[in-house]
């Protein structure tokens, strides 16, 4: 099989015999579009979660599924193997934004595209989508403020779901608890938090309010990735 894969791929897509070439043409195709993908999503989600790590796999999945879509081609055997496969396989990453979702159906699309040999309308696609990404991210739906991650400290008493809920909206244009965990043998939680915060808000007057709620126990703020 290693050796007849070499040699030359006989797998057919759309009636055309692929050969090693157009393998190589649809991977080179499928890297440069990944790459316009990543640095799309790098400029237009400065602050997000694991944005780096992100963007490598946004690279990747043009490439990955390129190859996939040549190599199976319309050999019903082989995608039901490479379904038995994929099947297997667990996919863990960080919590992020719903629109990465959105980022992942990009770059399958780009994938597909260049596995059918369709380079000119997957370029075109990318050039529109990173068009379009770059036009949101100039609107900045966010009210241009920073998303940041906050961790609280609160004692086992105080309700994590509501306390705070009277500062965030004084204080952010956007909040979501991202995850909660006790700590000290389950006398303290440990409360996780998006928050975006509004235009000319100090952070040290934003930190002193929660300090008041939450009895003075740690707070930390930082940007993502920190």
């Amino acid at each position: 099989m290693l050796n007849s894969i070499t040699q030359s791929l006989t797998t057919t897509v759309t009636g055309t015999e692929i050969t090693n070439i157009d393998v190589v043409l649809a991977m080179l195709v499928a890297l440069g579009l990944g790459i316009i993908i990543g640095v799309t999503y790098l400029v237009a989600n400065k602050y997000a979660l694991n944005r780096k790590g992100f963007a490598i796999t946004l690279i990747m999945l043009p490439i990955i599924l390129a190859v996939i879509i040549l190599f199976v081609g319309s050999n019903v055997a082989r995608a039901f193997s490479l379904a038995g496969v994929l099947s297997i396989i667990r996919f863990r990453s960080a919590p992020g934004e719903s629109k990465d979702i959105g980022y992942i159906f990009f770059s399958t699309a780009v994938g597909v595209g260049c596995g059918v040999g369709m380079y000119l309308g997957s370029t075109i696609f990318v050039i529109f989508m990173s068009i379009v990404m770059f036009i949101l991210e100039k609107i900045s739906f966010n009210g241009g403020g920073k998303a940041k991650k906050l961790k609280i400290v609160i004692p086992e008493e105080l309700n994590y779901e509501s306390v705070f809920d009277e500062v965030f909206e004084r204080y952010t244009s956007r909040h979501a608890l991202l995850k909660v965990r006790t700590t000290d043998l389950g006398s303290l939680y440990e409360a996780n938090y998006e928050v975006t915060l509004k235009n000319g808000i100090k952070e040290k007057e934003f930190i002193d309010e929660l300090r008041v709620r939450n009895g003075n126990l740690s707070i930390m703020l930082s940007m993502h990735g920190e």
